[in-house]
């Protein structure tokens, strides 16, 4: 059976369920998160097929992937030209932060080209403050 018969409604079907979980939280995903919302679409799927999923997005421009310094990779749609973001670090969610403070050049050294920047702002997310409030209470 070749890739454009049988399987691939199915794969077509899985790799929906993956992108509208990602478009439905609006935040980056972990794969085994993304893995648990669309499994609510598609039950059955496994991280394999998530992962499969993900590389197939990304090559089509419409995934990246979310770096953060000594954790595995979380995903999320591309909907700008570059995306800045914020690690809740009680939680550890990530999400977009929808403003850029715009050219970096001044900051850099003198001769030096900026090609690109990212900015990933810690802290705690609105939940975890308003769930340390309570628990301060």
């Amino acid at each position: 059976m070749s890739p454009a018969t049988g399987p691939a409604l199915r794969s077509t079907r899985q790799r929906e369920a993956v992108r509208v979980s990602l478009e439905a939280a609006g935040r980056p995903m972990a794969p085994q998160e993304l893995l648990a919302a669309a499994q609510s679409r598609v039950p059955g799927l496994g991280i394999a097929t998530v992962y499969r999923h993900l590389k197939s997005l990304q090559a089509d421009a419409l995934v990246r992937a979310v770096e953060l310094p000594g954790q595995a990779a979380r995903y999320e749609l591309v909907r700008h030209a570059h995306q800045h973001h914020f690690h809740c670090e009680v939680c550890d969610r990530v999400f977009p932060v929808l403003a850029c403070p715009g050219s970096m050049e001044r900051l850099a050294p003198a001769g030096f080209t900026v090609e690109r920047h990212d900015i990933t702002l810690h802290g705690r997310c609105a939940d975890c403050v308003q769930a340390g409030a309570k628990v301060s209470a």
